[in-house]
């Protein structure tokens, strides 16, 4: 499959196109707007999210409510396009020059973006480099889960830390348990430390100041044999990490156990194999992926997320015009957005499973798909 997606943070809309994905899969346009809601809420929000109530409008690729096999086109439009006509119109008109952004701010793509593209304004490049682009992004995730869900493959999301505040440690995930995490404003098991996030999330915001974190992605039911060791690009945590580390604010990834393996021995964190009626492993630090493959245990991500760079206590900066110290501008921004990165993660990771779900079962058709599969599942349970 691929996919394209189109969009300012302040633009008409924004756009999204996937090619390849298979005919007969119904589509619960409710599900996919389920999900963007998803990825509005959460404590720490800013003011943007009380204004979009993102939608998505279908414009091609689905008829009578299932896809067709051609390409699936949709716009999620920006309710706030009323109030930017001018500043981002598309015609060439006059406009007041002290609508330019000259103050770079740290942490953002405002100075590299200037410098590479030639711009002299600096909203030209922060309107695409916001994460608003993540709105279409996980509305093709959610067209991707949907197909999964024919194949019982379930995505979670859940936070571990905000501001170096720990959740507890849950590995063993109770048929509850996601309810629990879904029904947290900050996506966490412990009620007394989401009060405590909240506090410092309070703090933060007092201050001008923002917070990062750290949130898990779990995905279940994956079959063995996505992926590949033969060569770099087809290797399935390889693939998931340069999708991760594509969101915006992400800076570091890891799968299973990650960094805690470079400090142990390999005794202690390699999953032994054991036999009965089928292979399995009794612990998964590995995450679920061997070589490049998915090895039948249930995929573990982790992406470390940091601090929104737009501060409303700003930091120092320079103007790209006059070279003058200055403090960095300020837009419309949250304080934390931890939980909603986990949503865009699980989306994101909806459309790299589903893709290579694709190339290992693939067939024009739903109904192809599945009995690719379920002929492959048949050799695997006689082993």
């Amino acid at each position: 499959m691929k996919f394209l997606n189109a969009g300012e943070s302040h633009g008409k809309c924004l756009i999204g196109i996937i090619e390849g994905f298979p005919s007969n899969v119904e589509l619960n346009i409710e599900a996919i707007n389920k999900e963007l809601s998803r990825r509005q809420v959460g404590y720490g929000r800013g003011k943007r999210m009380a204004i979009e109530k993102d939608k998505i409008e279908f414009a091609s690729g689905i008829r009578f409510g299932k896809t067709m096999g051609s390409p699936i086109s949709f716009t999620i439009k920006n309710k706030d396009w009323e109030n930017w006509k001018i500043p981002m119109a598309i015609e060439n008109i006059y406009h007041d020059e002290s609508i330019k952004v000259t103050q770079a701010r740290p942490g953002h793509a405002d100075l590299p973006g200037v410098i590479k593209y030639r711009q002299k304004d600096i909203r030209n490049i922060l309107e695409r480099a916001s994460a608003r682009e993540t709105a279409s992004r996980t509305a093709i995730g959610a067209i991707c889960k949907q197909l999964l869900e024919e194949f019982n493959i379930k995505i979670h999301s859940r936070v571990l830390n905000v501001g170096g505040i720990k959740d507890v440690d849950i590995s063993e995930k109770g048929n509850n348990f996601w309810d629990k995490i879904e029904s947290s404003e900050l996506r966490v098991y412990d009620k007394e430390i989401e009060n405590q996030i909240k506090d410092v999330i309070d703090e933060a915001k007092k201050e001008g100041d923002t917070l990062g974190g750290v949130v898990e992605i779990s995905i279940s039911n994956l079959p063995v044999g996505l992926g590949s060791h033969t060569f770099y690009d087809k290797k399935i945590d390889g693939i998931l990490a340069q999708q991760f580390m594509s969101l915006q604010a992400v800076k570091g990834v890891e799968i299973g156990d990650g960094f805690k393996c470079a400090d142990n021995k390999g005794s202690n964190i390699h999953d032994e194999i054991f036999y009965e009626n089928k292979f399995y492993r009794r612990t998964n630090h590995a995450g679920g992926i061997e070589g490049g493959i998915t090895n039948g245990e249930e995929v573990v991500v982790k992406a470390a997320i940091k601090p929104i760079p737009t501060l409303m206590k700003p930091l120092n900066t320079v103007d790209i015009e006059t070279k003058e110290k200055k403090e960095a501008s300020k837009e419309r921004s949250d304080v934390c957005a931890v939980p909603a990165a986990g949503v865009v993660l699980e989306n994101i990771a909806a459309w790299v499973i589903a893709d290579e779900f694709l190339k290992k079962f693939g067939g024009d058709s739903l109904e192809e798909i599945k009995d690719n599969y379920n002929k492959y599942q048949s050799y695997i349970e006689n082993l």
